[in-house]
């Protein structure tokens, strides 16, 4: 590691995170270009390089750069070895706002592209559309430089072993950090007078990587690592304004799925008091888009105050399905107005004609962060009337020099970002009028301010389609249908779950990645695999169509065949029959994302307790004894899936429902157990049909299950122990309490 040290000071690379520190003007295209670029370009007088050719919107974003783009591919790493020059990597996606800065700066330049078409073969990736590449890169960056972060950007050899890591890379150097003239000249002399060192360090760089990627197994997952979790959790907490850690905050929502099994299992209330603090926090923070809701990606400060203003759909997911959970848990209105809120943004604005859920929306507009988000005071006068702009700026804590502080100079501007101080009962009672009268108003104004707010240029959308994200969506969705009983919620997870299976789904049953434009392509990852199970074991929960669970099935036995390390257990990322990179990834750590690992692990015990097949049992324990070691060291770095452990060492439930689907009592049962947070059951249900032989084929051990004297009937099993059959609501949930 020493080496590698002083090899990469050598050619100025750094090993602290990106820090803004100037202003530029962002050079963003619009999807209306983008579409024009596609289509018309062969007739246009501009100039384009073969990214032009693509489906991402972020390659396509960089069709017009002078440099001689690649897409991933052998073409590319051919080139480089025939003309003996190494390979540039830049990796980003179309909503990253450092990407455009150094697409602007650096690859826009003239004399930047001129020298990289010297030097390199260039290649350009989408770290949505390849998140296997990013994984195996942003790990090289991390060993070498101590951080990561996009756009990431990589020199290799012809044969993919890294030298450089780097974030972003202004044109010229300045502060400490290197610019790219500088770093061509650096790597020109490297590459013809040094190259034994550059391949030596390569060499050492990916050895470094595999010992890492290796990693090693141990012993079962052990119970006492929940109440581990729990303190390390606490200890991070910020008892002030919620959340864990200090800036930048980022939401973590698989952390408070963890805190609200960890309550449930134990009764902390500390534990559901960290899980309502921080939920609270962020709905009246600027992070949360208080006119046309949705919630925006970190929070720069501690406060939740100042956002990194993308949205990104796995966010809008998995922070609904916390909102859900709390509100399952506690009862409280608020946590499911704010769910009902995110799907309405989801459904207004990230949703394809056909239902299925888009990527992303910027954080720009107009070359600017935030500018479709900030209002100026005399903004709101404008629209809503100088008596209801006072009251609404002294809700919102508008000021008339601003409360924006831009996140480049740090300084605050005259732009404001409406945010809430206090609760709603406090605000109302020092305005004194009622909270009701208080909601109606807020409503009434930001209906006005919406309206006036969509005239403005929007911020680009990623309208690709991703299997993995639409997964988390279908799963959020499902589980709102559930807790709020909302048909329109089930319908939407039902008609995105049927576009996935429909168009990125091949003849042989294996899924795709991503779809845009009205073509799939690339194979699936892990991820795509786990995340879409999960959302149709949701959704065979929120109406009990079998088909749902039959894919379910389906999909974990491929994911079972093509992902399983048959030597050490766990799902590799990539597919056995996949493209060989550097190195074949297995991850684990529940960052932005939860891994699809964990998720699994919790699909595969979901699934063995619903279908009765004790091997995916046997499987999950065998997952979690692949990381245990990893696991034991940092276990808050693994909530998602240590709630999968929770369930798996119990108590949890099975219930079998059988009875007619129209009857009143079968309905009542069935919404109690789908508006009670129970976490740790699964359900199947019966029908008192010829339907019931979908159920048993998939089910086989509900074959001998019939209702008691022609009535719906409970069969309730806990920990492996069954419990005599009721016909009574009451007497069931009291089972289900013990």
């Amino acid at each position: 590691m020493t080496k590698v040290k002083k090899f990469i000071h050598k050619i100025g690379t750094y090993s602290f995170l990106i820090k803004a520190i100037f202003t530029i003007i962002i050079l963003l295209t619009t999807a209306v270009e983008l579409n024009s670029m596609e289509n018309k370009h062969s007739k246009s007088k501009k100039k384009y390089n073969r990214l032009i050719k693509e489906k991402s919107p972020y390659l396509l974003q960089h069709a017009q750069n002078p440099v001689d783009w690649y897409p991933w591919g052998e073409e590319a790493f051919e080139k480089a070895r025939r003309e003996n020059k190494p390979v540039f990597l830049s990796i980003g996606y179309s909503t990253c706002h450092w990407c455009h800065v150094m697409a602007h700066e650096s690859f826009d330049d003239p004399e930047v592209a001129k020298r990289m078409n010297e030097l390199f073969v260039c290649i350009k990736v989408d770290r949505e559309e390849r998140p296997d590449i990013d994984n195996v890169y942003m790990n090289v960056a991390q060993i070498m430089t101590g951080g990561g972060g996009w756009p990431l950007n990589i020199i290799m050899t012809p044969d993919k072993k890294p030298f450089f890591a780097g974030t972003y890379i202004p044109k010229e150097s300045r502060y400490g950090r290197v610019g790219m003239m500088g770093l061509m000249m650096q790597v020109e002399e490297l590459w013809t007078a040094r190259r034994d060192e550059v391949n030596s360090q390569a060499d050492m760089i990916t050895n470094i990587l595999g010992q890492l990627e290796q990693g090693e197994g141990g012993h079962e997952l052990s119970q006492s690592l929940l109440q581990l979790t729990y303190r390390q959790l606490l200890d991070s907490f910020d008892k002030q304004y919620g959340g864990f850690g200090n800036a930048p905050k980022f939401p973590r929502p698989h952390n408070l799925f963890f805190l609200l099994r960890y309550w449930k299992r134990t009764g902390n209330k500390m534990s559901l008091q960290m899980v309502e603090n921080t939920l609270d926090e962020m709905r009246r923070g600027g992070i949360y888009d208080h006119v046309g809701f949705g919630v925006h990606r970190y929070s720069t400060d501690e406060r939740w105050l100042v956002p990194h203003f993308e949205k990104m759909l796995y966010d809008q997911a998995l922070l609904a399905l916390a909102y859900i959970e709390a509100y399952q848990a506690t009862g409280h209105e608020r946590h499911k107005k704010t769910a009902e809120e995110i799907f309405t943004y989801v459904l207004r604005d990230m949703t394809s004609k056909e239902g299925a859920f888009f990527t992303a929306e910027d954080a720009d507009s107009e070359g600017e962060e935030g500018l479709f988000y900030l209002w100026h005071e005399d903004e709101i006068k404008k629209v809503l009337g100088k008596e209801e702009a006072a009251f609404i700026s002294r809700v919102f804590n508008v000021e008339k020099a601003g409360n924006y502080i831009d996140s480049v100079e740090r300084k605050k501007t005259a732009k404001n970002i409406l945010h809430l101080k206090s609760s709603l009962s406090g605000i109302a009672k020092k305005e004194k009028i009622s909270e009701k009268e208080l909601v109606k108003r807020i409503e009434e104004s930001r209906i006005k301010l919406f309206s006036f707010r969509k005239k403005r240029i929007h911020p680009y959308k990623d309208d690709k389609i991703l299997t993995d994200w639409n997964g988390l969506m279908i799963a959020a969705f499902a589980r709102g249908a559930q807790a709020f009983g909302n048909n329109e919620y089930k319908l939407a997870a039902k008609r995105a779950s049927r576009f996935i299976l429909k168009n990125l789904r091949k003849k042989n049953g294996r899924l795709l990645h991503r779809y845009r434009g009205g073509e799939a392509g690339i194979e699936a990852t892990v991820d795509d695999y786990a995340f879409l199970i999960f959302g149709l074991i949701e959704l065979y929960q929120a109406g009990y169509e079998a088909s749902f669970l039959k894919n379910a099935m389906a999909l974990q036995e491929d994911m079972n065949e093509y992902f399983w390390d048959d030597k050490k257990g766990g799902f590799f990322l990539t597919a056995d029959d996949g493209e060989k990179l550097l190195l074949r990834p297995k991850e684990i750590y529940d960052g932005a994302l939860p891994s699809g690992n964990s998720l699994a692990m919790s699909n595969l015990l979901r699934l063995a307790r619903m279908t009765g097949n004790s091997s995916l049992e046997t499987k999950a324990a065998k997952l979690g004894a692949a990381f245990s070691k990893k696991i034991n060291k940092s276990p808050s770095a693994y909530t998602q899936l240590l709630s999968a452990l929770d369930f798996a060492v119990g108590p949890s439930y099975e219930v079998v429902i059988t009875g007619k689907a129209e009857d009143k009592q079968t309905k009542e049962m069935l919404e109690s157990l789908e508006k009670n947070f129970l976490p740790n059951k699964v359900v199947i249900f019966k029908e008192s049909s010829e339907k019931a032989q979908h159920i048993v084929k998939l089910a086989p051990f509900t074959k001998h299950y019939s209702g008691i004297d022609g009535k719906t009937t409970a069969y309730v099993c806990q920990n492996f122990s069954c419990s005599l059959p009721v016909t009574d609501k009451g007497k069931m949930l009291e089972l289900l309490r013990k």
